[in-house]
Parts: C-alpha cells; structure tokens; sequence
C-alpha cells in the first residue's frame, strides 16, 4: 500500500503543480513508474475520470481561484498561464464548468468564494485529495484479494472462429454471428465450448465507440479459410499474467485495472500482443449475472 501511496502523492502533485505545461500521459505515466498502456485505466478507476478529463477541471478550477481572487490580471494572462489556444476555448470550456463566462463569473464572485478557496488551499486541498484517492486504491486491492485468482501461466497456442466489432455496443451482435455460423457448422470441442473476446485496440488511444474487439470462440483445429465474416485468429503460445473470477459485466473495468497494478508491482511488463477474455460460463444462465472468466495479459 506505501508504494501505491507514494505514487499517487507525486502523480497528483506533479499535475497540481505543472499545471501550465503540457501533461500528456506518458509524461504523467512515466511519473509514478507505470507504462502508459495501463495507465489510463488505472487512473481512471481511482480518480473516476480520464487523465485529460481531470487536468481540464484542474485548470479551470485554478483559473477560477485567478478570477476571483486576482481580479487585477487580465483574463488573458490567465488562459495563456494554464495553457488554454484562445479565448474562444476557454470560455466554452469554463462555461461547461461553472455555467457563465469568465468574465461572468469574475464580476459574481462572492466573497464566500474568496475564502473559501483560501481556506482550501491553506488547509491542503491537495491532502485531501490523496486520501480520496488512495481510499480506492484500497478498496481495489481488497477487491482484487476476494475476488480474483492471479497466476503467471505458460499458455498454449490457441486456434479462434472469430467476428471482428467495432465499438462495445457492437460485441453481443457479433457473437451473434458467431454463434449461428457455429451452431451449423460445429467446429467446437464438444465436451465445452469457450468464447474469447480478443482486444485489438487500447482504449487509451481509441474512443469506446470505434475500439476493435474480436468476438472468438475456441476451435479444435485452425480455421482453414475466411468464411463469410468469420474469420481464422490465433493466439501465439507464451506467458501471460491470468486473473481468474467469477465477476458481473459490471465488474470488468475493476479486474483489468487490478491485473495492471498486480502487473507493475511484480515488475512484469507487458509484451507485444493482444489481451483477451476467456469465458467460462454465460452471464444470462446466472441468477446474478455472473460468469467466470479469465482475463488474460501477454508478459515478457
């Protein structure tokens, strides 16, 4: 936990205090010691927002402390300070935040705003933040302590039918393909049938709508040919960090962001191939809509 602890105090105090520079995620990654490929989820599930999404808020709330409490310095010293283009972004982006413009809001500026932003930064508005956050990094690791099983296994090369989604909406209609090309041509073990979603983008590069999922199920032998929109994928033999539980959907952002930090505490580092999901039951036979699952990532 004073690993985690640590990290996250030079993170947070490292975007609190460059504020004015451009803090991309692999800059803010290489920081507290994560790659930037897992980074992001990571991230997100602590501070509930997306790296991007959170240093904007910090610096329109910074801008608002300028605003309210400078009110000699002209609003351009300010975006250019905190590293907004123009004044048409800041003012929409300020506008999102606080419903009015900047100009707006300086001259309403309550005195209670005033003190109470000086109270919050005499006080150490930052601390508090470091103890919201690293109360869920706690709470994450004992999740991941009741809920899932981690090992390091050398995983057999694996032959997948498999439909290509595009976005996450898509991945239920095209395990629907898949499941009718299969239930025709039955090309499945029969004693069990395994299906295997396949991640062929980041979520951190690519939006939720446009990331590339492989809807898979497990073969006996290769797929010889492209049939139709099923198409042959094959899993490269090697090692591969396995969490294993028995979780809802709802459950899935948890367990890959507790695989990665499990990943970075044992100094394993991910290699060049794709993670994926073995499913080893179906959500919709489970009164609670569990299923177990294997979730799979590709380490040196």
């Amino acid at each position: 936990m004073e690993a985690y602890k640590k990290r996250i105090v030079k993170i947070i105090q490292y975007i609190e205090d460059h504020l004015d520079t451009e803090l991309s995620l692999e800059k803010v990654a290489e920081i507290g010691a994560y790659s930037p490929f897992h980074f992001h989820r990571v991230f997100k599930l602590i501070t509930g927002e997306t790296l991007q999404n959170y240093v904007t808020r910090k610096k329109i709330e910074k801008s608002a402390l300028y605003l309210s409490l400078r009110k000699g310095i002209h609003i351009k010293e300010i975006y250019l300070e905190l590293g907004f283009a123009n004044h048409s972004v800041f003012n929409k982006t300020f506008k999102k935040y606080y419903g009015k413009s900047p100009s707006e809001f300086r001259r309403s500026a309550p005195d209670s705003f005033h003190k109470i932003l000086q109270i919050e930064s005499k006080n150490g508005q930052v601390d508090t933040v470091f103890h919201q956050y690293l109360c869920k990094v706690e709470n994450l690791l004992k999740w991941r302590t009741m809920n899932l099983k981690i090992e390091v296994k050398q995983l057999e090369e694996m032959h997948l039918a498999s439909v290509m989604s595009l976005g996450l909406k898509n991945v239920e209609p095209s395990y629907g393909k898949l499941i009718s090309w299969a239930t025709e041509k039955r090309p499945f073990p029969a004693d069990h049938v395994k299906m295997i979603s396949v991640y062929h983008d980041s979520f951190k590069i690519t939006p939720p709508d446009k990331v590339r999922i492989h809807a898979s199920m497990l073969l006996e032998t290769q797929l010889k040919g492209q049939e139709g929109e099923i198409f042959p994928e094959t899993i490269e033999a090697g090692k591969f960090i396995v969490g294993s539980g028995e979780v809802t959907l709802n459950d899935f952002e948890q367990c890959w962001a507790s695989l990665f930090l499990w990943m970075n505490e044992n100094h394993y580092t991910i290699r060049k191939a794709f993670p994926f999901e073995i499913y080893h039951s179906n959500f919709k036979e489970h009164p609670e809509g569990k299923m177990i699952v294997d979730f799979c990532i590709p380490i040196h």
